[in-house]
């Protein structure tokens, strides 16, 4: 008879336990949240990294369209003496919000063509990484056709947009700026 008694008292002790299990709902919410924190960070992140990536591209665009209508209206070359580093540092100077990462990041490619329908464009990326020695700046005269490329690279801090827009081995995407134009007509004096 006892051992019955304590066979029904486990077995009340027992159902009363599973009956507080299935009503319980003290910390439903830390649970609930805990399981959609994770793709909601990343989702948030992920908003973040392509607002920077628009906000970076456009500006970046229009640096290099203020920059380039310098060779356009002869400036730069009347002036004498650019190279690309004076012309990537012009640009640079537009875009002095991304701090001193711009002139190690920013890669510029200028070339010139005899009409906009000759005008080919090559990939400066060869082994996941940039390669300067394809990279050229050739200014033009008056009246030839000018294609400008600046290329920023830009480390992407999302960790799963680097699956879907890394084109380096190290994890970045190239942002690309250009601006394809003929030289106006102007004399060496600079009138």
């Amino acid at each position: 008879m006892q051992a019955t008694l304590i066979s029904m008292a486990r077995r009340s002790r027992l159902a009363r336990f599973a009956l507080r299990l299935t009503e319980g709902r003290h910390g439903t919410a830390a649970v609930e949240f805990a399981m959609i924190a994770l793709p909601f960070m990343a989702l948030l992140m992920g908003i973040f990294e392509v607002g920077m990536i628009y906000l970076v591209s456009t500006s970046l665009e229009n640096a290099t369209t203020d920059v380039a209508r310098q060779i356009r209206t002869g400036q730069l070359q009347t002036a004498g003496g650019a190279t690309s580093t004076t012309f990537a540092n012009s640009i640079c100077s537009e875009l002095s919000w991304l701090g001193s990462s711009c002139s190690s990041n920013l890669f510029v490619d200028v070339r010139t063509f005899a009409s906009f329908s000759t005008i080919t464009q090559t990939s400066p990326i060869q082994n996941g990484k940039v390669n300067t020695a394809n990279l050229q700046f050739q200014i033009g005269t008056a009246g030839q056709v000018v294609l400008v490329r600046a290329y920023y690279q830009w480390t992407l801090i999302a960790p799963l947009l680097d699956g879907f827009s890394a084109q380096l081995s190290n994890g970045s995407t190239l942002l690309t700026a250009t601006a394809a134009f003929q030289n106006e007509p102007y004399s060496s004096n600079g009138t």
